[in-house]
């Protein structure tokens, strides 16, 4: 696929139009040189599926989701509200996002100030594309065979129950899925939820992402796929803790899914 085409709200408000979903791209989709790469898979699978959706540009903010944790309410409150208030103004209904945090910001936080949206995840919502014959996946001869682990993240699955999505979207490709001992409700933390993403991780006799690595490892896996772009920073460098680097690939369900499609 040679152009990404990626059109604002603002686009479509000038051309008097809806889009079908406004894509959230999120804080790390935006600025995070590896989380980019996610944003921009995603952004081809809705190009080849040709869904008309837009994203905010630079009027997209923070959700909050980071000072809530911190435990700054009131900078969530300001955050939010000045959300709320874009997103109402443009009329946004659904809402699709790569980051589960922001997934369960606006799905579960954002109703009580005033913010009622579709939210999906973006697994979620490219099942619901395939399903409806919008997008067609090929089993993959890259990764057919391949052993694949998921990484449940905390804010998609324990927090909202979404498991099967990102592991139906795996299975089309043709791959050999393992599971860890702990998976789904029992699924390890990467160690970034809760804002811990931006401190120094507690003292204590190993980090959490080293650790949840080793259950990934313990798979044998080819490729640990993940839904987050903060669990793949996190997996990413547990991996290269374990000086596996050459061995195992750190990747999230779309790009394996753009790359199996070979846009």
């Amino acid at each position: 696929m040679d152009q990404l085409i990626v059109k604002t709200m603002a686009d479509y408000m000038a051309e008097g139009k809806q889009p079908e979903i406004l894509f959230w791209v999120g804080s790390a989709g935006s600025y995070d040189d590896r989380a980019k790469k996610i944003t921009r898979a995603f952004v081809k699978l809705l190009n080849k599926a040709q869904v008309e959706f837009a994203v905010l540009g630079t009027e997209e903010s923070c959700t909050g989701d980071v000072a809530k944790r911190a435990g700054n309410e009131f900078l969530f409150q300001m955050q939010a509200m000045m959300n709320i208030e874009l997103l109402n103004g443009y009329e946004v209904k659904r809402i699709v996002t790569a980051c589960p945090h922001s997934y369960n910001t606006l799905k579960n936080e954002y109703p009580a100030l005033g913010g009622q949206y579709q939210v999906q995840h973006h697994t979620e919502y490219i099942e619901e594309l395939i399903q409806a014959g919008r997008l067609k996946i090929e089993t993959s001869s890259k990764l057919n065979g391949k052993r694949i682990t998921f990484h449940d993240p905390c804010y998609l699955g324990r927090a909202n129950e979404v498991y099967e999505a990102p592991r139906n979207l795996l299975r089309t490709l043709g791959v050999d899925l393992v599971e860890m001992k702990r998976h789904k409700q029992t699924a390890l933390c990467c160690g970034a939820g809760g804002a811990q993403m931006f401190k120094e991780p507690e003292k204590g006799d190993k980090d959490i992402n080293v650790l949840r690595t080793e259950d990934a490892l313990k798979t044998e896996p080819s490729i640990i796929a993940t839904g987050c772009p903060y669990c793949n920073t996190m997996m990413t460098d547990g991996v290269k803790a374990k000086e596996k680097e050459g061995a195992v690939q750190v990747m999230d369900v779309a790009e394996l899914l753009a790359n199996a499609e070979d846009l």
